[in-house]
Order: C-alpha cells, then sequence, then structure tokens
C-alpha cells in the first residue's frame, strides 16, 4: 500500500501512477488531482474521500472498491472506467461521463447528477439513490442535506424528508412533493412551477422570492412559520388559499427573519 506518506502531492501521484505502479488502498484524502491524466490508473481501493477530481480523465480506470465519499467528479471522464462497489456517496457527478463504465454495487446514494451526467446504457441511474432530474426519491432520507442549485426538475420526491435541507435557488420544476416534509426548509429563490405540494408540510420553511407559479396543492399539513415573502407567481385564489390556514399558523413567526406567515403573504 503507498499512502499518503510516501506520496505528498498530486505531481507525486500522478507520476507513480503513469509509471504503471497501482496505488491500491492508497490515501489520498482530499487530493486536488483536477484536471489530470489518469487513464487507465490503478486506484482500486483508495481512498479519496472529499479528493477534487473534477474534470480529471479517469477513462479505463479501476476505482473498484474505492472510496469516494463527498468527491468533486463533476465533468470527469469516465468512460469504461471500474467503479463496481465503490462508495460515491454524496459524491459530485455534474456533467461527468460514465459511459461504459462498471457500475455493479456501486453506493450512489446522494451523489448529484445533472442533465448534462452520461450514465451507461441500461443503467437505471432515477432510481439509484442519486439526486437529480427525474430522480426516483420517493420517502428519501434528506433532512439537512446541501441541495443549493440542485438540479431535480420531474423528481418524484413523495412522501421525502427534506426537513431543514437547504435548496436554495434549486430547480423543482414539474416535481412531485406530495406529502413532503419541508419543515425548516431553505427555499429561497427555489423554482417550483408546477410542482405537485399536496399535503407536504412547510412548517418554518423560508419559501422568500420562491417561484410559485402553477404550483398544485388542495391542502398543506402546516405553513406555520412559513415566509412567502417576494414569492413569485402566486396566483389571489392561491393566496386565498394559504390566507384560509388556522389563525394561529399564520400569526407564526419564521424563526429567522421573524415575519409572520400573514405578513408574509399580504406583502
Amino acid at each position: 500500500m503507498i499512502g499518503r506518506e510516501t506520496q505528498k502531492t498530486p505531481l507525486d501521484v500522478l507520476a507513480v501512477l503513469k509509471a504503471g505502479i497501482a496505488l491500491t488502498q492508497a490515501d489520498l484524502y482530499q487530493f486536488n488531482l483536477s484536471g489530470l491524466e489518469l487513464q487507465r490508473a490503478n486506484l482500486h481501493q483508495a481512498i479519496l474521500i472529499r479528493a477534487n477530481l473534477s474534470k480529471a480523465d479517469l477513462s479505463a480506470a479501476d476505482l473498484s472498491g474505492a472510496d469516494l465519499r463527498a468527491a468533486d467528479l463533476s465533468h470527469a471522464i469516465l468512460t469504461d472506467a471500474n467503479l463496481q462497489a465503490a462508495c460515491m456517496y454524496r459524491v459530485d457527478l455534474s456533467g461527468a461521463d460514465l459511459r461504459g463504465a462498471n457500475l455493479t454495487d456501486t453506493k450512489l446514494l446522494g451523489a448529484r447528477y445533472d442533465s448534462q451526467t452520461l450514465f451507461p446504457e441500461g443503467f437505471n441511474y432515477k432510481s439509484s439513490g442519486a439526486i437529480g432530474p427525474n430522480a426516483y426519491l420517493n420517502g428519501a432520507q434528506l433532512n439537512t442535506a446541501n441541495l443549493r442549485h440542485a438540479d431535480l426538475q420531474g423528481a418524484s420526491m413523495l412522501g421525502a424528508y427534506l426537513g431543514g435541507a437547504d435548496l436554495t435557488r434549486a430547480n423543482l420544476q414539474g416535481a412531485r412533493l406530495s406529502q413532503a416534509d419541508l419543515r425548516k426548509a431553505w427555499l429561497p429563490g427555489v423554482c417550483l412551477r408546477n410542482a405537485r405540494l399536496n399535503g407536504a408540510n412547510l412548517a418554518g420553511a423560508d419559501l422568500r422570492a420562491a417561484d410559485l407559479t402553477g404550483v398544485e396543492f388542495e391542502q398543506l399539513e402546516s405553513i406555520a412559520g412559513a415566509d412567502f415573502t417576494h414569492v413569485q407567481g402566486l396566483s389571489e385564489e392561491m393566496r386565498s388559499r394559504l390566507l384560509s390556514q388556522p389563525a394561529q399558523e399564520l400569526d407564526t413567526p419564521h424563526a429567522l427573519t421573524r415575519r409572520t406567515t400573514r405578513a408574509s403573504l399580504e406583502t
């Protein structure tokens, strides 16, 4: 095992890999390998937690069993890479090219992808636990998750647990959020166009400047302390429906802004 104690810099790592030496089980925690050419690199079971591999060329690399938790693989080239049994929890795969990659038993819970991410043909990424457009996240445990600017357009999040999650400026257009728990969620500037929110719990949520155009809901579990200041696209019918919630909910102040739900809806 070649670890951090012998490989001090990313250039050292690159030189070793270019020489054809395996870095099996190597400790590369938080290493910055961004943009490096790492084709066919042997990183079997390497520790790459929080490593920066953005724009790196890892085509045909062996990353089987690697620990890639919270690593940045945005715009990385992973074509034909071996990611079997790799731990990729909360990895950023935005714009990554995974065509032909081996994703057998790969753990993708909480990984982020977007409309530019390319997955292997036939791989059911929508039900992999990864977060992105059209993802199937019904009942997902995403409390306090960092989902800032996430692209969740068309995602199915029925009954998802999003309490305290940061969804600032996320794209939730057309998302299905019925019965979702959004208590104390951060939603400033979020796009909820045509989203379905029936039965959702918005107590204490920060919805300032959110786009609620075409939002569908017959009833909400609670809006106590939710801040709707400067929301966009809220029809008078929807506003009246929200203002018909119990007075106790409407007169509850948001924990941070101290504005009551009623006051935020009347501005």
